[in-house]
């Protein structure tokens, strides 16, 4: 008997525009790609980048810098790592044209089609702070405000002269959290304040606001910077982290939204699909669906998209061996951003069967791609699927495609679909 149609898409209801998929080169972990043979470093950024040999990643997250010169690796240094001699004196900015090898990467990038820079600041240096240190919070002194802006848009200006574009621009990174690494507090409405200094200055960069630790927490943010006109005038996006609290609503805001940091907990490196660790591929999956559907977020960045050790990076290298492997995360982070490209609207979707999370979107060249995940523990085929479809599945032990709307095992596939013959 033939399987009843369990998946209907609509596509005269829209959501949101998807913005892209990224992650984050902070904390020189690209460093650990460059120091790769040439082979392999082509190979690595071909599966972060290359939208058919990898995951075809559209954002990158660059960290701005605070440590002061010489610092070891793991610390981002600043483009000005000594007091010039007060928030007044002339500054005395250090550009060595390599920003921590984030413009390397930047400018690889760049080859492959990316168009979106993302640049954070974790903190100020530590003389602009009163705690006079870039780590464990404190909080910016007010008479150095005007200078923290000058600074962050100096950071742009310098990408600007290495021929990469700044697009997006953040002043700070987990404002309501102390942190043991590079961190710097702002309450909602020091946030609100900031924004209104710094956005006349910022010209030709989207303004960001506020990078909280997690989802919920962004609510106060947005709250305060919508209760003052001049501020709301400037915040072009708004972004949260995963890690307080899940991606389980929208915020409130008609501003597209971010969810911008966050990978799983654990001790140990997993190349997994699924082995109910929570830091496995399908986990992934199911975080990017829910961020898509529940947070109707327009653009998601995973945390590193290389690192080292017992790492929950996508791809782990080892220095000493010039090696590097790929963890399902990879893949399953590939399955939205490798065919969800930027520009597409997420559109209707829905499943008949509960096990089956559903969501659907439209290209710009208005191709469809529909995204599955089984959450249950038996394969699950589906009708309705047209036979012009191209059926990509993520599963354990290997990524498969065929031509036909049936998958061969549990796991996660998308069908993507060429342009419809009209608008229906």
């Amino acid at each position: 008997m033939k399987d009843p149609s369990v998946i209907m898409i609509d596509d005269q209801v829209r959501h949101q525009t998807i913005d892209g998929f990224g992650f984050s080169t902070a904390f020189r972990r690209n460093e650990l790609i460059k120091s790769l043979s040439e082979d392999k470093r082509r190979e690595v950024l071909d599966l972060l980048f290359d939208p058919v040999k990898g995951a075809g990643l559209t954002i990158l997250r660059l960290g701005i810098g605070s440590a002061p010169a010489g610092s070891p690796y793991d610390e981002m240094v600043s483009i000005q790592p000594e007091d010039p001699g007060g928030p007044d004196a002339p500054p005395r900015y250090v550009w060595d044209g390599d920003d921590n090898s984030q413009v390397w990467v930047a400018k690889e990038a760049q080859r492959y089609g990316v168009q979106r820079f993302f640049a954070v600041a974790w903190s100020a240096p530590a003389y602009m702070k009163d705690n006079g240190d870039d780590k464990n919070g404190g909080k910016l002194k007010p008479e150095w405000r005007r200078a923290y802006a000058d600074y962050l848009v100096q950071y742009t200006r310098f990408y600007a002269g290495q021929g990469v574009r700044i697009t997006e621009l953040g002043f700070a990174n987990e404002p309501d959290w102390t942190a043991p690494h590079p961190s710097m507090r702002f309450t909602p409405k020091e946030a609100a304040d900031f924004v209104k200094l710094l956005g006349p200055l910022a010209s030709g960069v989207r303004l960001v606001c506020c990078e909280s630790l997690g989802w919920e927490e962004a609510k106060a943010y947005i709250a305060a910077i919508a209760a003052d006109p001049e501020a709301r005038r400037w915040v072009k996006v708004y972004t949260a982290h995963g890690y307080g609290t899940p991606v389980d609503t929208p915020l409130p805001t008609k501003q597209p939204t971010w969810m911008s940091e966050w990978n799983p907990n654990g001790t140990t490196w997993n190349e997994s699909w699924y082995d109910g660790s929570g830091s496995d591929g399908y986990t992934i999956a199911s975080a990017v669906h829910d961020a898509l559907t529940f947070g109707n977020v327009s653009g998601y960045l995973y945390w590193l998209g290389a690192s080292e050790g017992n790492t929950r990076a996508l791809l782990r290298i080892d220095g000493e061996t010039g090696t590097y492997r790929v963890s399902k995360r990879l893949w399953a982070l590939a399955a939205f951003s490798r065919f969800i490209r930027p520009g597409a609207e997420r559109i209707g979707a829905s499943g008949a069967v509960p096990s089956l999370k559903v969501c659907a979107f439209r290209n710009p060249d208005g191709s469809r791609v529909v995204e599955v995940l089984n959450t249950g523990v038996a394969p699950r085929a589906w009708a309705g699927v047209s036979e012009t479809a191209e059926v990509y599945l993520t599963a354990s032990g290997r990524r498969s495609r065929s031509r036909r709307g049936r998958p061969r095992r549990p796991g996660a596939a998308r069908a993507r679909r060429g342009p419809p013959a009209a608008p229906r």
